[in-house]
């Protein structure tokens, strides 16, 4: 795989010449069977992120170590936990930062585990469409700094942040979102001491554990992004978004929960807790500055659960959510 490093410099020099890889018709040597005449976007808002298709490989078979024995993670690095019919997985960043995709079956479910570092978004997917399992590779492109994937039944493709599809046999369809928490592997093995741990199916063909992107989350403004950014707040803070089922999202200012520690909101319970790496920011993910834990919860009539959320950036939010105020 061409060095991603290089691919984003270069990328990105190109993008603030005003160059921006507009590819409203992808290469032919591509092989897309995409019908790309149906579309809920304008294709020229499409740029490419470096890599072609499947460029960055999905992780299609990923192999699992009890969490307990895991000698290379260190207690803060970042994991995207997921625990689906009692079966507790830990997704590391450091592994998922050079695949973007994991497609897996947990807990009897199948599943899409997905990570954009250009968004920081880290989300979980339902994998069943219309009844049938799908699983997704990276097409290569982004729309707002975001991954769009495709899945490989149809390939349709889909933004990672909204799980929507936009151009192709699915258009219109969303992808549910699943409880997850992006958490730092040291929490995840308190709550969950039997959980296991993705590992590399082959550890030296990638440089695991490096940051790629040294210093991407404290730009003032991102490289490959060329959209209007919210008012009031940086670009590039961090941001709680809470998927809501009448498609009205909560943001939240991260810096905001930090200083509270705990709050409620339309009967959603945030709490921060300090202790997890940021993956965007040293060269060595371990490295990373402290950019806390976060737990969104909401109850269910019964008991407070899950719900589904992830830590963005702001100009993200903003981009696919322009008339939602950013609570600060």
């Amino acid at each position: 795989m061409q060095n991603i490093v290089r691919i984003f410099s270069i990328v990105a020099m190109l993008f603030t010449s005003g160059i921006a890889f507009a590819d409203p018709n992808p290469l032919l040597w591509e092989n897309w069977k995409t019908n790309f005449e149906q579309a809920s976007v304008p294709l020229g808002e499409i740029v490419s992120g470096g890599p072609t298709k499947d460029g960055i490989p999905a992780i299609n078979e990923p192999k699992f170590i009890k969490a307990s024995e895991s000698a290379t993670l260190s207690p803060l690095e970042p994991v995207i936990g997921l625990e689906i019919n009692g079966d507790a997985r830990a997704y590391p960043l450091s592994v998922l930062m050079w695949h973007e995709i994991a497609n897996d079956v947990v807990g009897g479910k199948p599943v899409s585990v997905t990570y954009c570092p250009l968004c920081n978004a880290a989300i979980v997917f339902d994998a069943i469409i219309d009844g049938k399992t799908h699983d997704f590779g990276t097409t290569g492109r982004l729309r707002n700094s975001d991954l769009l994937m495709y899945d490989r039944q149809t390939e349709t493709w889909w933004q990672q942040f909204s799980g929507e599809a936009i151009i192709g046999y699915h258009l219109g369809a969303k992808l549910k979102i699943l409880p997850s928490r992006l958490e730092s592997f040291e929490n995840f093995k308190h709550r969950f001491p039997d959980g296991k741990v993705l590992v590399p199916s082959h550890p030296g063909s990638r440089e695991y554990g490096r940051n790629p992107y040294v210093g991407y989350d404290t730009l003032k403004i991102p490289g490959l992004y060329s959209g209007p950014f919210p008012d009031g707040i940086a670009a590039m803070a961090r941001v709680i978004v809470v998927r809501r089922d009448d498609d009205n999202p909560i943001v939240l200012s991260m810096a905001s929960l930090q200083d509270m520690g705990e709050r409620e909101i339309d009967g959603y319970n945030f709490r921060w807790s300090a202790g997890q790496n940021s993956a965007l920011n040293a060269s060595k993910i371990s490295n990373g500055r402290d950019v806390g834990n976060v737990i969104v919860t909401h109850n269910n009539g019964q008991q407070m659960v899950d719900v589904a959320y992830d830590v963005t950036f702001a100009f993200v939010a903003h981009a696919f959510h322009p008339t939602v105020t950013i609570i600060k």
